[in-house]
């Protein structure tokens, strides 16, 4: 019999090791796919600027980030993120993920990966597909309005820094430089988004397209209707960003 257990032993320490292992990993990821307290911190977008600056042959400004810009940011990332580009496991594993600025990436925009994602996913029923895609739109929909208010304030506040410039006493060649980035920071972190919206709302309809013709229902209505609200904000947004010396975003797809 102690024999027996000596040759056990082994078997359900690893056991053991192997559930407290599995146990640490989901404690790595937050509830419902979003990203950890521990993971995030005050700063946790501030790459975006030097991302997209870079990817123009501009440097970022050192300037600390205000509120306002740090808001901006924040609420960017989400918008930017493709919509299901977190297998299930990165849930679990770390979901989080610095992306390339539209100016860097090489590969043109590919409008049927969104749908072609959402039609080779195990789903309990077709109406599970067009939920996740209404449910998708309606998110950026919702997201739409708090970060172009937060564009419109950014902006505002960067014109009047433009204009405060001249009537600083002593502005150093430095000060006025990280000033001047930070401004073209913020205005491309706007076309950022802009352009991935435009992406968002091909890639959903291309995605609808195919779930009407692979699997009929009623609810490709809705999902038409919230796939237009979104078109229609899109196409008109509330302020759009000027592209410093001349770069202007690109869509294709």
């Amino acid at each position: 019999m102690p024999e027996n257990l000596r040759q056990i032993r082994p078997v359900v320490t690893a056991i053991m090791l192997a559930v407290l292992g599995a146990t640490l990993a989901a404690c790595s990821g937050g509830d419902f796919g979003r990203t950890r307290a521990d993971m995030r911190s005050d700063d946790m977008h501030r790459w975006l600027g030097a991302e997209v600056t870079s990817s123009v042959g501009l440097k970022p400004s050192q300037f600390q980030l205000t509120d306002e810009e740090r808001q901006l940011r924040d609420l960017a990332y989400p918008l930017i993120e493709p919509p299901l580009s977190r297998p299930a496991w990165k849930s679990v594993f770390g979901d989080y993920k610095a992306l390339p600025a539209p100016w860097r990436q090489k590969i043109v925009f590919d409008r049927t990966m969104y749908g072609r994602t959402l039609i080779d996913e195990p789903h309990r029923s077709h109406s599970s597909r067009y939920t996740q895609l209404m449910e998708d739109v309606r998110n950026d929909i919702t997201r739409f309005e708090p970060f172009f208010a937060s564009a419109i304030r950014v902006i505002d506040l960067d014109k009047k820094r433009n204009a405060s410039m001249a009537r600083v006493s002593s502005l150093s060649p430095k000060e006025k430089e990280d000033a001047v980035e930070r401004m073209q920071e913020n205005s491309l972190i706007i076309q950022w988004v802009q352009q991935c919206l435009e992406q968002r709302v091909s890639s959903y309809r291309w995605g609808l397209e195919r779930l009407v013709i692979q699997a009929p229902d009623g609810m490709a209505a809705d999902a038409d209707r919230l796939i237009g609200e979104l078109a229609a904000q899109t196409a008109n947004p509330p302020v759009a960003a000027q592209p410093p010396y001349g770069r202007a975003v690109v869509s294709k797809g």
